[in-house]
């Protein structure tokens, strides 16, 4: 379930992304990833005779914490102490690594501020508040609009909404779509950017038994990391954090899980999901694997093009491994038999309703996109490398800069602007034999792609091959220095456009028909967001409105009950134990990655073997909740997501708790790690204090 940055741009969901999620039948079990202002109050209050206050869900939601990079996290101290997964800060822990102090691998400790070391480029977000914005988002768009007049309008009308929110409140301000353009939500943040490592384990506890046990259970992972924000040099205060249980969780108890999940597809047409079965995930799974072994091959090169590779190597393994699992479920029939038949009932009773008929035509509409999309999916303009990445990123915003804010693309827009400079100009460290490597395959796939008598991949490749011309790239750009993407920034358009670096000037040579695509893709994404409105109000008439929106990055309550589960007849208890871990190490032979820290072994005679250490329950979760704290009914911290076992893959699609489970760390197994293992009993006593 570990999703990152770097998942979440791979995970490629080709249609839009804030299709709603409500599945065409009734809500099921402990299904859901809920508005926190609109929480499911009813069902808990019948099923476990909870009734959430007002008071403290504004605590749960203030205390949850968003990394802008990817996944989710949780403040758990007055003093600024934000955990979150190993895996959520490993971009940042390669970032502040060097050959001689590998902090993902070997694991940081900082037991003054003074040792914090500050993260490059980090942003985390605090919700503070949600606005309907409906009716103002919806009055800009005309019946008799073509759909690129309304994607401008209604890119205008947000843009509108988000920049008056912004001069207002001094918070980042972003309008969420959601039920596929039925409701438009603005959700208002207050950002930190001063964030600094505090703690983290060793990767080989972290991710123990490695991609073999990803996405399995029982584990064994210490899978946290813990930062700390600061404001104006000194730590935050923090008026809303969750204090840590020190009882942690009992079997069948009710838990909460509050995080981002990144997308679901749960309403998703037959036609739709036939797309990503047959079309988009087998695309986008051959990318995948063949950019895993183009790593996995860089690595091999020695132990320091091995450091470098990793993060990236991760991100892949990971994305390719749910990717997988998400086509396995689409290519069950019986999946497929219970949607249609699903979606027949619903035509049915639209059928009947004179007032509705007419929204069948939606069902037709999403049909039509995505055979466009099939057609499409082949033409690209992209090309993967960092250095590229920047180098499109300032073509792009030095252009956009002279549009009226409502005419630009969204990423470009002032609401936008600060977090995107962040990222532009961070002085993490650019390697550029890694770069050169994924640039030449990135080109030699776009001629794969598009054909080698393709314009675009003429104009690309310059008359070289794609192993030179990325050499070429490399070793020609001065990107690598931030002084000089700030000096483009700062020029402007007209710097850019004098610009002889070779980086800059592939750049511009893509531009316009990068954006020729994106247009297109754009007004298809508006035909089917007047869909898929029309198909929430269908389910709004027929059902109600007591559901909830599709996944889209942004905060949601889930909740489910600890309970383990039977696999192939076998009873899997819901917790394991730290003594387990030894077990575990011990039946795999101590052969990587199966081998345990030093220290853990080192330790082994002072731990309490009992403590718990990984659970699972039935909360609602996706890729985006890694992070997520697991919070009892006092509104604790009992746990942290870090994973879902192998039958929540199909999750994206459809929820069951008959087998699928989240999994997480155990409160106990974090306080026992860094008092008896880490030598870090300050840490353990400023959590939740």
């Amino acid at each position: 379930m570990e999703l990152t940055r770097r998942f979440l741009r791979q995970a490629c969901s080709c249609l839009v992304a804030s299709a709603i999620a409500m599945s065409l039948a009734q809500v099921r079990g402990d299904e859901g990833m809920w508005l926190f202002n609109d929480l499911p109050t009813k069902q808990l209050k019948e099923k476990y005779g909870f009734e959430p206050t007002a008071e403290w869900a504004n605590h749960v939601m203030r205390s949850s914490v968003r990394f802008n990079s990817g996944g989710s996290a949780s403040f758990v101290s007055s003093t600024g102490l934000v955990l979150t997964n190993h895996h959520v800060g490993a971009d940042t822990l390669y970032k502040v690594s060097t050959p001689e102090h590998n902090y993902h691998r070997d694991g940081f400790y900082a037991k003054t501020h003074e040792e914090e070391i500050k993260a490059p480029d980090l942003e985390l977000n605090q919700l503070i508040s949600i606005e309907d914005v409906t009716d103002r988002v919806n009055a800009a768009i005309k019946p008799e609009m073509s759909a690129k007049e309304a994607v401008m309008a209604r890119r205008a009308a947000m843009s509108e909404i988000e920049r008056t929110s912004l001069e207002q409140t001094k918070l980042r301000s972003n309008v969420v779509t959601l039920f596929g353009g039925a409701r438009y939500h603005l959700y208002r943040y207050k950002k930190y950017t001063d964030v600094r490592l505090v703690f983290a384990p060793e990767a080989a506890i972290a991710f123990f038994g490695g991609d073999a046990d990803n996405f399995e259970y029982p584990r064994y992972d210490l899978d946290i990391c813990i930062f700390r924000v600061y404001e104006d040099g000194k730590p935050a205060h923090i008026d809303h954090f969750l204090e840590i249980s020190k009882e942690g969780v009992k079997d069948g108890e009710l838990i909460f899980v509050s995080g981002n999940p990144g997308s679901t597809q749960r309403i998703y047409t037959a036609g739709a999901l036939a797309y990503q079965r047959d079309v988009a995930l087998p695309y986008s799974l051959n990318r995948l694997r063949r950019r895993e072994v183009l790593l996995q091959q860089f690595g091999f090169e020695g132990v320091e093009q091995e450091r470098r590779a990793r993060d990236d190597l991760f991100g892949v393994q990971n994305s390719r491994k749910a990717l997988s699992g998400r086509l396995e479920g689409l290519q069950d029939p019986s999946f497929f038999a219970k949607k249609r038949q699903d979606e027949t009932a619903l035509l049915a009773r639209l059928a009947q309703d004179p007032k509705l008929q007419s929204n069948a035509e939606a069902w037709k509409k999403v049909e039509e996109v995505c055979i466009r999309r099939a057609e499409l999916i082949r033409q690209t303009a992209d090309l993967s490398s960092q250095l590229y990445g920047i180098a499109s990123n300032i073509v792009f915003l030095v252009s956009e800069d002279k549009k009226p804010d409502g005419e630009r693309l969204r990423e470009y827009q002032k609401s936008n602007r600060e977090s995107l400079l962040q990222q532009l100009l961070s002085p993490a460290p650019v390697f550029p034999d890694l770069e050169q490597t994924l640039l030449a395959d990135s080109l030699a796939s776009l001629a794969e792609t598009r054909g080698g008598d393709d314009e675009l991949v003429q104009k690309a490749l310059a008359g070289k091959g794609p192993g030179s011309r990325a050499a070429d790239l490399v070793g020609g750009t001065k990107l690598g220095d931030v002084a000089a993407r700030k000096a483009l920034i700062d020029g402007g358009l007209a710097a850019v456009e004098a610009s002889t670096d070779p980086m800059i000037q592939l750049a511009r040579q893509m531009e316009p028909e990068a954006r020729r695509l994106r247009g297109i893709r754009e007004e298809m994404g508006e035909v089917e967001r007047q869909a898929y409105a029309k198909i929430a109000d269908s389910i709004f008439a027929i059902q109600g409105t007591g559901t909830y929106p599709d996944a889209t990055f942004t905060l949601r309550l889930s909740y489910g009950v600890i309970k383990g589960y039977e696999e192939s007849g076998k009873s899997i208890p819901p917790w394991t134990t730290l003594g387990g871990a030894f077990e575990h190490e011990k039946a795999h032979g101590g052969r990587e990655p199966w081998q345990l820290p030093p220290r853990w072994r080192d330790s082994q005679s002072r731990l309490n073997l009992d403590t718990p250490f990984n659970s699972v329950s039935t909360a609602d979760i996706i890729g985006g909740n890694s992070g997520s704290p697991v919070i009892n009914r006092a509104g604790q911290f009992v746990g942290i997501i870090f994973d879902g076992n192998i039958q929540s893959l199909t999750g994206d699609f459809i929820y069951t708790d008959k087998e699928a489970r989240a999994v997480s760390v155990d409160s106990r197994a974090i306080i026992e790690a860094l008092k008896k293992i880490y030598d870090a009993s300050a840490l353990a006593d400023e959590l939740g204090s």
